[in-house]
């Protein structure tokens, strides 16, 4: 009975401490990366491999709305605790609107940047979506998001909205350009060349506008012999040669001026005819009466053949004639005789615009035409002087025995502009000159001598 009772309370005993042993293990494996090979025989585990997924692509439109970074200001973060932190995103339309948050911050250096990167984002857009025809404005209330401003009809112009091409180019002119484009049937348009690029260059700045009435520009030296007639015939005729306008060369020579010989002449009536008859004259078409035209559409205004009428022709009868020229007339070229103390000489420079010196390529030649310059300065026209084109006819005698560049230096200090006129036979002849059988090189002297006459004359002036 003893040894039972024993038995019994030892069974008992080991019961309990096998339920002891049990417990803890069970407390042993429920704690953090506690497994012991008894459990995990106990509770096997199914390992399945599966394939990847399959990544889709994002569609196009949501790609067009994805947001890649949000732009966060560091200044905005708000410490929380040790676990949690929050951030308060603000956006550039919140921070443009003046929007506060939760308390007043000081401005952080990386305003500056997000509000010049929300511009040049948008700068960029604008550019590419509609060119760059697009002005950006800022706009006071919102500094980082420009504004459009409305193109007005000015904008619309030919060179931005005719595309050039063969078919809207204009067809070459002469040359080996003007060749290929006959021979193509107009497929192959090439354009201009450089010749007549540079021709249509100078065209242009001969063909410069006025405004404010006629301007007059006087020929002069205080040499005979020179070629001044025929320096203002050349003049004459590249002017009326380029221009759409009038020009006319008054012979006011008191010595027996030949400037109407230059010219197929068709009229006998000369400058004394226009004085005698100066109230008659209504109109373009009573002047024209007294006037030669040449080729190039040049009017001449013909001095009397009579010496002793010559000398009659004074600053009076020049002003009539220059004042009904004026009427009629855009540029009023002078042929001024070898007297520079004559009075017509006095009328002629209080009218004039700009003045051309003619200087022979002789060394008294030269000589007289820079005494010349000195006389103008000494009686109070040294703005003419410093606004003067000096011409220097190379066709005179004794022309290649002279350093023709250091007439040229001399001139350049003193004067605007220097133009040398080459020798051409049918100047040199002393007769009428025809524009278009002069040599190019000819017509190129005096088409350059025009456009620097025309560019130192007033565009605008009070009438």
């Amino acid at each position: 009975m003893t040894e039972d009772k024993f038995d019994d309370d030892a069974a008992s005993r080991l019961g309990a401490g096998a339920r002891t042993s049990a417990l803890d293990r069970g407390r042993r494996s429920t704690a953090p990366g506690a497994h012991s090979a008894d459990d995990a025989a106990a509770n096997p585990s199914v390992r399945v491999d599966l394939p990847p997924a399959p990544v889709h692509e994002m569609p196009d439109d949501e790609v067009a709305v994805a947001i890649d970074d949000i732009a966060v200001n560091p200044g905005s973060l708000v410490g929380g605790g040790s676990s949690t932190t929050s951030v308060e995103v603000i956006t550039p339309a919140l921070a443009g609107a003046g929007y506060r948050g939760g308390s007043r911050r000081e401005p952080s250096p990386y305003s500056a940047l997000l509000a010049s990167d929300a511009s040049k984002t948008r700068r960029e857009r604008v550019s590419t979506d509609t060119g760059s025809h697009v002005a950006i404005v800022d706009v006071p209330g919102d500094p980082a998001l420009p504004a459009e401003v409305p193109e007005t009809a000015d904008s619309l112009t030919a060179d931005r909205l005719i595309d050039l091409n063969r078919t809207t180019r204009p067809a070459p002119q002469g040359g080996f350009n003007r060749l290929v484009y006959e021979a193509s049937l107009h497929l192959v348009n090439l354009g201009d060349s450089p010749k007549v690029q540079a021709y249509k260059a100078m065209s242009q700045r001969i063909q410069r506008r006025f405004e404010g009435g006629a301007r007059f520009v006087p020929v002069l030296t205080r040499k005979g012999g020179v070629g001044k007639t025929t320096i203002t015939a050349l003049l004459g005729m590249a002017l009326a040669d380029a221009r759409d306008d009038r020009i006319i060369a008054i012979d006011a020579n008191p010595d027996r001026g030949t400037l109407a010989e230059r010219v197929d002449r068709q009229t006998r009536e000369t400058v004394r005819d226009v004085v005698a008859k100066a109230s008659s004259i209504g109109g373009y078409t009573d002047f024209s009466r007294f006037v030669s035209r040449d080729e190039t559409r040049l009017d001449i205004l013909a001095s009397d053949t009579d010496p002793t009428l010559s000398e009659a022709f004074d600053d009076n009868d020049y002003n009539v004639v220059a004042g009904l020229a004026a009427r009629y007339y855009s540029i009023v070229l002078t042929d001024c005789g070898t007297g520079i103390v004559h009075s017509v000489m006095r009328a002629t420079l209080q009218r004039a615009d700009s003045v051309v010196i003619v200087s022979g390529g002789s060394v008294d030649e030269a000589r007289l035409a820079s005494e010349t310059l000195t006389w103008l300065e000494a009686n109070g026209y040294g703005e003419l002087v410093r606004n003067a084109v000096v011409a220097i006819n190379l066709a005179t005698q004794g022309t290649h025995l002279v350093k023709v560049d250091e007439i040229e230096a001399h001139f350049q200090s003193r004067v605007r502009e220097i133009v040398r006129i080459p020798y051409d036979p049918q100047l040199a002849a002393g007769s009428v000159v025809n524009w278009h059988e002069l040599r190019p090189v000819t017509q190129h002297a005096a088409r350059e001598l025009a456009a620097l006459v025309v560019e130192g004359m007033p565009a605008e002036r009070e009438h």
